[in-house]
């Protein structure tokens, strides 16, 4: 794929039904990890340039906590998830059982529960496009970074060669009672990956 190949809105609708697929089962893992029930819920699914990214999360100056993990495989790239700081709290907050508003910043245990919850939704995802494709996408060991968006963007993407216009970010929503926390998935692939994940679903480009 090149970056002028334009992508139609039936690319988006399988790829955000797998995204639902993976969102759903990973609800149920984060349930049985916490013993309480999380909801989530899969608001959009779109193709975005670098640019894109940097306007949606909140300017390059916004501070956010990444988990970045690399996919070896049959269609290598990286996965990101990113959330803001105040959500990053909540985050942790409700997965610990504590009362909103207790963490008020990042500590080892803090970032140890942010990574748990970016492995459960990447095996998720990954178990539900290997169901419906068959392609096998391997997950590294999870990386964790807090910085101000543009810096925690160019360490994980432009210094790995990743920029491009298509990449697909699936906004995630988690709920528990009336609390919601909002955070952005973010598929990069190399060359090509996004050629061999349509066509395993019969999908041309």
């Amino acid at each position: 794929m090149t970056d002028n190949q334009e992508l139609t809105a039936a690319h988006l609708d399988v790829l955000k039904e797998i995204g639902n697929i993976g969102i759903g089962n990973a609800a149920t893992a984060l349930a049985a990890m916490v013993n309480k029930r999380i909801d989530m819920a899969v608001p959009q699914s779109r193709f975005l340039s670098l640019e894109n990214i940097m306007e949606l999360v909140g300017g390059l100056e916004e501070v956010v906590c990444c988990v970045n993990l690399r996919l070896e495989g049959d269609v290598p790239g990286q996965i990101l998830f990113l959330f803001n700081l105040e959500s990053t709290f909540t985050l942790i907050d409700m997965l610990m059982g504590m009362e909103k508003g207790t963490t008020r910043e990042l500590d080892e245990m803090g970032e140890s529960v942010v990574k748990e919850i970016g492995n459960v939704l990447t095996g998720s995802f990954l178990s539900a496009i290997g169901s419906m494709t068959n392609l096998n996408m391997i997950p590294t060991v999870p990386m964790f970074a807090t910085d101000m968006l543009g810096a925690v963007l160019s360490a994980s993407l432009v210094a790995g060669g990743y920029v491009q216009e298509h990449i697909l970010m699936i906004e995630t929503l988690l709920f528990e009672d009336h609390e919601q926390i909002k955070g952005h998935f973010f598929l990069i692939t190399e060359h090509d990956s996004l050629n061999t994940l349509f066509n395993s679903l019969g999908i041309t480009i």
